[in-house]
């Protein structure tokens, strides 16, 4: 009885053991199954979200795996496309629904086999008729068959196309830049070696920045592309024109077959111009000055081309405007040398190659630097000490002044922050400044960068900008009052209208010219002019500085009859930043001293 326990207790034992390790193996099968249903999940997510549309197909050819983006992507039925059909079935219905032509199915076979056989990835450009771009490549799987990617890559061509559109043309006009001009004018260049002939215009709107003025500035783009696409439409197709910045545009004329023909171009070109234009219900006329150099009679150098026919379109301008020349070596040297120097301006700006100067002001009850003017210096690589009576006024005709003045307000800001608070920073601004709508701005923005206060700075006008434009100006220099700017009358005494002013705005200062300090002590009405503006500038509570002082005597006589402060070699010269600060520091240590 006992043996037949034990017996039974082993076949029970067994039993048991069989039952826990079923059901042990059962556990493992049911994760295994949950593990390979969750990775199988998460393949469908990753494979249904992709951007790309995706096909997979066994060594057979019969469709494995195909998400929702390669049905929509080519307008298919997933009825039709889904796993179990064959790679002929979706040729068949990608016919039948029209994305896909027959030529194009011959390639697709045909790339299928490279793929299968050669194990190759095989990489294909396709345009659907509605114009959409996909790029499908197709990669050999381990076993047989092969996976398709199908990307739509429309959007980021089109991108890629405005990107290389940007690099090459003028965001305003549409018409090529400086790069596609130049990019052109050096292949033509080597045709030219081939015995071609070719032209470059250089051509320049007249009076555009009356007109600019005139229009605003919307208006004053609408005039550019209004002329620019008259201008487009004088042009054979193997022409290229481009806009070289503001009102200036050049031409590339190619396979020219007499020389004549760059001047009957440029005759088309005015008359295209001198149209009549509506620009925002207004009116107007234009026209335009035409330079010319022709290659190889002038040379074959794109860069040498395109400055002889940009002096030439200069010297059209000085003979009158509205007209065209032909490059002449012998050509006007004056002309040549000022439009050097216009283009050298426009380097210097891009290459600071300006340095500020300062004369210091002295007061003279206290004896001591109350100021500095800042005065405009330009380095030449070549020309050396550029004087500002050379180059100021070819900045102000072309419109520079406006940004080489904004960069003189920057920098003597900054420099004058770093003086004495009780040291104060004289800039002259000009007319066109004043014109600019954006001078106050860029007094705050000067300011502020500098963290100067504003009534350290003085603002030094001309009649001549109290002239052109008398209302505007004075609202501009109310503006900059009402910050707790000085505002000084520059040179005066040297115009017609130098008292009505006065009438008109309260100045801080008057500075009396040099021309009568000059002749103070000479026989003769600088001396009763010079205690005439001293009287009458101290009755209205304004400051006197009597500028270009240099003897001992001019500065007695001007002490005698009570101007406020002198300015001129008698105490210095203008000196650069370093040396300034080196005599604000002397005279500080003297202060002290003395105290």
């Amino acid at each position: 009885m006992f043996q037949n326990l034990i017996s039974a207790a082993n076949d029970l034992g067994w039993s048991l053991a069989l039952v826990a390790a079923v059901a042990i193996f059962g556990l493992i099968g049911v994760v295994a199954y949950r593990r390979v249903r969750l990775q199988k999940l998460c393949l469908d997510t990753a494979v249904g979200n992709m951007s790309q549309g995706l096909t997979m197909f066994d060594k057979s050819g019969t469709l494995v795996l195909c998400n929702q983006r390669y049905i929509e992507m080519y307008g298919l039925s997933s009825d039709v496309i889904k796993p179990g059909c064959t790679v002929n079935d979706v040729v068949e219905h990608r016919i039948a629904t029209g994305s896909l032509t027959l030529l194009e199915a011959r390639g697709y076979v045909n790339d299928r086999q490279t793929t299968l056989t050669q194990g190759k990835i095989v990489t294909k450009d396709f345009k659907l008729p509605n114009g959409r771009e996909i790029v499908v490549t197709r990669r050999p799987v381990q076993g047989g068959g092969w996976v398709a990617t199908h990307e739509d890559m429309t959007e980021r061509r089109r991108a890629e196309a405005q990107i290389a559109h940007m690099a090459y043309h003028d965001a305003l006009t549409g018409l090529g830049n400086r790069v596609l001009l130049r990019r052109q004018l050096e292949a033509a260049l080597l045709r030219v070696q081939q015995g071609e002939r070719i032209a470059v215009l250089y051509l320049d709107l007249d009076n555009f920045k009356t007109l600019n003025d005139s229009l605003g500035h919307s208006g004053g783009d609408a005039l550019l592309k209004a002329v620019a696409e008259r201008l487009r439409g004088c042009l054979k197709q193997t022409d290229t024109i481009a806009r070289m910045g503001g009102d200036e545009f050049a031409i590339l004329h190619t396979a020219l077959e007499q020389l004549t023909d760059a001047e009957y171009l440029a005759r088309r070109l005015r008359a295209a111009v001198r149209m009549p234009l509506d620009i925002d219900g207004q009116q107007m006329t234009a026209d335009v000055s035409i330079g010319i150099s022709l290659a190889p009679n002038d040379g074959t150098d794109a860069s040498q081309l395109l400055k002889q026919a940009d002096m030439a379109m200069y010297v059209a301008k000085c003979d009158g405007r509205g007209t065209f020349r032909y490059f002449e070596p012998d050509m006007n040297a004056r002309a040549l040398a000022r439009r050097t120097l216009e283009l050298d301006l426009r380097n210097a700006i891009t290459n600071d190659e300006f340095e500020l100067y300062y004369q210091p002001i002295v007061n003279l009850e206290r004896n001591e630097v109350s100021g500095c003017e800042a005065l405009l210096r330009w380095h030449h690589p070549q020309r050396g000490m550029v004087m500002p009576d050379e180059f100021i006024p070819v900045a102000e005709e072309t419109g520079l002044i406006v940004e080489i003045g904004e960069g003189v307000l920057r920098k003597a800001c900054a420099a004058a922050a770093t003086w004495p608070n009780n040291v104060t920073v004289a800039v002259n601004v000009s007319s066109a400044q004043f014109k600019n709508q954006a001078l106050v701005l860029k007094v705050v923005g000067a300011l502020a960068a500098s963290r100067l206060s504003a009534r350290r700075l003085a603002i030094e006008v001309t009649e001549t900008a109290l002239i052109l434009d008398n209302e505007a100006t004075l609202a501009t220099l109310h503006q900059l009052r009402g910050l707790g700017v000085q505002i000084a009358m520059d040179d005066f005494g040297t115009g017609y209208s130098s008292l009505s002013y006065l009438r008109s705005f309260p100045f801080d200062k008057i500075k009396i010219d040099r021309s009568f300090i000059n002749d103070i002590s000479a026989t003769g009405n600088a001396g009763a002019i010079v205690q005439a503006t001293i009287s009458m500038a101290a009755g209205m509570n304004m400051t006197t500085t009597a500028e270009g002082v240099e003897t001992r005597e001019q500065l007695e006589k001007i002490r005698a009859l009570g101007c406020t402060e002198m300015q001129g070699y008698l105490f210095s010269r203008p000196l650069c930043g370093d040396d300034l600060a080196r005599l604000l520091r002397t005279r500080l240590n003297q202060a002290i001293r003395a105290a």
